[in-house]
């Protein structure tokens, strides 16, 4: 019987700690990365940022959402400046900037790789933009030239 009373038994009331978090809103990824990028050398230079950068960031702030977190390291991480970094990086670097372990082989390929694709998507984007636009001029072209010779030749009178 002890147990059923048990789980009757009412919630604790919310905490002063916790109702500030509740009532503060909720940091956008993009905001993070300007307050990382102002808080520390390693995000505002763009260094190759060592491995385990969010354990450090969640060590430094308790607080922080882990979702939005791994979307402003991805947003970070995927931008090309610091891929273009990256691909000639020897060395990362932790969030003071303090110089870490070595940046691998495979770690500057991937930097290159994605890169290159992501310039060829753009590439093919724009070819096919440039198709498109042409296609729509040539139409228009075609439609205006119909129009003429239907004026030309319609019997009004």
């Amino acid at each position: 019987m002890k147990s059923m009373n048990t789980s009757l038994t009412p919630q604790p009331p919310v905490t002063e700690e916790a109702a500030p978090a509740a009532a503060k809103p909720a940091l956008t990824p993009r905001a993070l990365l300007k307050q990382l990028q102002t808080e520390f050398p390693a995000f505002r230079d763009f260094l190759p940022l060592s491995i385990g950068i969010d354990k450090q960031l969640l060590a430094r702030m308790p607080d922080l959402d882990r979702k939005t977190m791994r979307t402003a390291l991805g947003i970070h991480t995927g931008s090309l400046r610091y891929l273009k970094v990256m691909e000639k990086a020897k060395v990362r670097y932790d969030l003071d900037g303090t110089a870490g372990a070595e940046v691998t082989d495979t770690h500057r390929a991937h930097a290159t790789q994605v890169m290159q694709e992501r310039f060829k998507k753009e590439a093919e984007r724009k070819k096919a933009e440039k198709a498109a636009k042409e296609a729509e001029d040539a139409a228009r072209v075609r439609a205006e030239k119909l129009q003429q010779l239907t004026a030309k030749f319609s019997r009004k009178g």
